[in-house]
């Protein structure tokens, strides 16, 4: 089998892949679930290309996602479920459906007016959908409410962002950053109170309540927290690379090193960094 530029190729190559009789031992064995970690993993993979401004990756990285897709649409079917024609279609009538500027008359004719059009064309969607759920007795009790419009399968940082942002728009929200700094020297009191309690339940509420008004407050100062956590990793890479390579030059391994002699060259790397 040759590779192509057609998807379809894609989706014979998945069939294959999937043959009970000829096909990959490895492919076969797979379900959603286990397939599901891939398919986040991939989604973190594209992010990271684009993070690096690295476009052969990102090339590569989209093709790495498109074959998730494609495996999920391939159980899918097998199961008599849907196929992937109609994922395709599922996501064209929204495209089309979710603009009507574009593919229908409307008056949205600025960004802001898109983004009402946008966001009231999605509440529509829904509560239909709520309303199909509930009929088949799959409408999940947390779904409901204002909050039900943000996934509770965000990662926990994005998921506590959108939920800010949802309580946003009907005005539960703080008038500005300063009162949310006040807001995270009273949560870190409670945490450290935890702390000396060593309560481990309390422990890990208070500090998802820290975790959590820092979020709040990146989302005020206009600073995505998801972001300026990424930020900050890289700079711990970059940092903790300096360590090995110093201790390197000394004949020294990470595990034979003290915490002075890793600290030193760690505050040498922040000098190097802020001269």
């Amino acid at each position: 089998m040759e590779p192509s530029r057609d998807i379809s190729r894609l989706i014979e190559i998945m069939v294959r892949l999937r043959d009970p009789q000829s096909g990959c031992p490895w492919d076969i064995e797979q379900d959603f679930a286990s397939i599901k970690p891939y398919t986040i993993e991939e989604a973190y993979e594209v992010a990271d290309a684009i993070e690096r401004n690295d476009m052969g990756d990102l090339c590569e990285e989209l093709g790495d996602l498109l074959l998730q897709v494609v495996f999920h649409a391939r159980m899918a079917e097998e199961a008599g479920l849907f196929s992937f024609g109609d994922v395709v279609n599922a996501v064209t009538s929204k495209m089309i459906r979710r603009h009507p500027h574009v593919f229908a008359r409307s008056d949205a004719d600025t960004p802001d007016k898109v983004k009402v059009q946008w966001d009231e064309i999605k509440r529509q969607e829904k509560a239909e959908r709520a309303e199909r759920r509930a009929r088949l007795g799959g409408e999940e009790t947390f779904k409901a409410g204002h909050l039900g419009a943000v996934p509770r399968a965000f990662p926990a940082l994005m998921e506590a962002l959108k939920l800010q942002e949802q309580a946003a728009k009907v005005g539960f929200d703080w008038s500005d950053a300063e009162p949310i700094l006040d807001k995270i020297e009273e949560e870190i009191a409670e945490f450290r109170t935890a702390l000396s309690r060593g309560d481990k339940k309390q422990i890990s509420d208070e500090l998802g309540d820290v975790i959590f008004a820092m979020a709040n407050i990146g989302r005020h100062v206009g600073t995505d927290p998801e972001n300026a956590l990424r930020g900050t990793n890289t700079k711990f890479r970059r940092r903790f690379a300096h360590i090995e390579k110093g201790l390197e030059a000394r004949g020294i391994s990470l595990n034979d090193a003290t915490l002075d002699e890793m600290e030193a060259l760690w505050q040498d790397a922040k000098k190097t960094e802020h001269p």
